[in-house]
């Protein structure tokens, strides 16, 4: 995927969880780096939130989960990605997610995981490298 303009980047909150203040801060975050940022809110299916992604021509998606529920809802955004032949939008996501987790979530596809501790700017520095123009 070759991004012409600025990034854009869904950032969405799955599921029941309702703690939505770190994916608030990334969304700013993101958004102060210069990239277009679609924060779908909370409560989320993952129907809701491919929807956005392909309606907004996202490139990224970025999942913020403290619920537990990330395996299946993760598993489950990337699914629907792939039936509705959108598979370049890029997933990553944060939140409470256990290390021995992570390796199975990225071989699902996910593409990154930022765990609490994370700076905003690390996440920035990732999405410009691995989803801006430099990024095939």
């Amino acid at each position: 995927m070759v991004v012409s303009g600025p990034i854009r980047v869904v950032v969405a909150k799955p599921g029941l969880d309702g703690h939505d203040r770190g994916a608030k801060v990334i969304a700013r975050a993101l958004r102060d780096a210069g990239m277009e940022v679609i924060y779908t809110g909370l409560h989320q299916t993952p129907e809701q939130i491919v929807d956005t992604a392909i309606q907004e021509d996202a490139d990224a998606i970025g999942l913020s989960i403290l619920s537990g529920a990330h395996n299946t809802l993760f598993a489950r955004v990337l699914e629907l990605l792939r039936e509705r032949d959108a598979a370049d939008i890029k997933v990553f996501g944060g939140g409470i997610i256990p290390d021995e987790d992570i390796p199975p979530l990225k071989e699902q596809g996910v593409a990154e995981i930022f765990t609490p501790g994370a700076t905003t700017g690390e996440v920035v520095d990732w999405i410009r490298t691995h989803v801006g123009p430099v990024a095939a």
